[in-house]
């Protein structure tokens, strides 16, 4: 590692970003192909957007009785895909693994890029984008520390800040070949391993602290949520770092870090499982206020079955996840590895969406069996919110890659490289 000055840092800081940037935008054939198809899919998205501004909140299939749909279910899922990219730092920087500190970054990209989805779902729930400056401190009423609202908007983007603090630091110094300085990193790391497990957390009680949702009022909703980050974050960089190997193959790294991965799903599965399994156990043996929306998303409820294909998909979902991880040929075949990690994220997708969100008004507060199903238009927004989320990711790691891999870095000469003026004119004369 070498040491420059401050006056260096600051020079080299522009063609550093300027030669990210060019990274962000310039690649071969597949690169332009894939970013190609999601911005049409974005764009898609964009347009539903556009006539849903135009129509109003009646163009999706949201009602006075069912008022929160598809747009926070998917943001739900976010924060805890957010929330669980956390499981690299925490090997990496509390167990000192060594093998965990080549990628614990991709983790980190993860985060910023599933932070950038939970606010393009919050804006498109909103109808009027306008209304933001509602929740902006010392402009309109932020409402803190009443509001649980507040500390959603607080913990989301003070989480989003620590990330690209971490990964801006570590990048540039790692451009520059110059040995990381703790003080400036380590503490916010830390902070951040804690901060993860309160977006969820917070997200948890804005549901569970609603006294006139009682399907929501379980004590048990935050740990939930917090197994079930443990799951989504891990499977879905467990996918990431295999596709990272196999088309970015200047990136090298050993197995270690998604055996590792594979080990904390084995746990937060079963998990996970154990406490759908002692809700569903509350719900039909106790009985009580909320047992009638656990019975209309499970077996429906005076004809109406709406969301009972939904839940017993992430069920069969779950399940299947369980056992194949649990195989042997997971920790050996990596294909049975990546069908588990894919059913595990469909299942808590689907879990901790269209489940959890939707019950919790059906029946409604009257008594009333208004069902839900998402719009077309509902469903176009999302992909592009999801496709718009994606594209971040990938110019992320492409700017971020390079750098950690040590194909981009700033090029300074050596002194030791320029031969002395003898052996110059030595090879003048032959």
């Amino acid at each position: 590692m070498s040491l420059l000055q401050p006056g260096e840092l600051n020079l080299s800081y522009p063609r550093f970003a300027l030669r990210l940037v060019r990274r962000a935008f310039l690649g071969g054939v597949r690169f332009y192909a894939t970013m190609t198809v999601l911005t049409c899919v974005f764009l898609v998205g964009v347009n539903a957007w556009a006539h849903q501004l135009r129509s109003g909140m009646v163009v999706t299939h949201m009602t006075d009785h069912v008022s929160w749909g598809l747009y926070i279910a998917n943001f739900t899922f976010s924060v805890g895909l957010a929330a669980g990219a956390v499981m690299m730092v925490i090997p990496a920087y509390l167990y000192e693994d060594e093998e965990m500190h080549d990628v614990v970054l991709v983790g980190e990209l993860l985060a910023i890029a599933a932070i950038v989805a939970c606010i393009g779902f919050i804006v498109v729930d909103m109808g009027r984008p306008d209304r933001m400056w509602h929740v902006i401190p010392g402009v309109g009423r932020f409402n803190w520390p009443i509001s649980m609202l507040t500390w959603d908007v607080i913990v989301l983007n003070g989480y989003l800040i620590l990330n690209l603090h971490i990964v801006g630091y570590l990048t540039y110094m790692k451009y520059l070949g110059v040995r990381p300085r703790r003080v400036f990193y380590l503490p916010f790391v830390f902070l951040s391993i804690g901060w993860a497990i309160s977006i969820h957390s917070v997200t948890a009680f804005l549901y569970s602290g609603l006294g006139g949702r009682p399907f929501w009022n379980s004590a048990l909703l935050a740990p939930r949520f917090i197994a079930s980050a443990f799951i989504t974050g891990p499977a879905f960089v467990i996918m990431l770092l295999y596709a990272i190997k196999r088309f970015a193959p200047h990136f090298r790294f050993t197995d270690e870090p998604m055996q590792l991965l594979a080990s904390i799903l084995r746990v937060t599965i079963l998990v996970n499982l154990f406490m759908f399994g002692s809700e569903a156990f509350t719900l039909f043996y106790s009985g009580g206020s909320h047992a009638a929306s656990g019975r209309y998303l499970f077996l429906g409820l005076d004809g109406r079955h709406g969301l009972v294909p939904w839940i017993w998909t992430a069920v069969g979902l779950n399940l299947a996840s369980a056992v194949l991880i649990h195989s042997h040929p997971s920790r050996t075949n990596p294909r049975v590895l990546l069908a588990a990690c894919a059913c595990a994220f469909a299942g808590v997708w689907i879990e901790k969406g269209m489940g959890l969100i939707v019950p919790g008004f059906v029946p409604s507060t009257l008594h009333e069996l208004v069902e839900y199903a998402p719009s077309l238009v509902e469903w176009r927004v999302s992909a592009g919110v999801w496709a718009f989320a994606a594209m971040v990711l990938i110019a992320l790691l492409r700017m971020v890659l390079p750098v950690l891999s040590g194909e981009l870095c700033e090029a300074r000469p050596s002194l030791r490289s320029v031969p002395p003026a003898s052996s110059r004119r030595e090879s003048e004369v032959s």
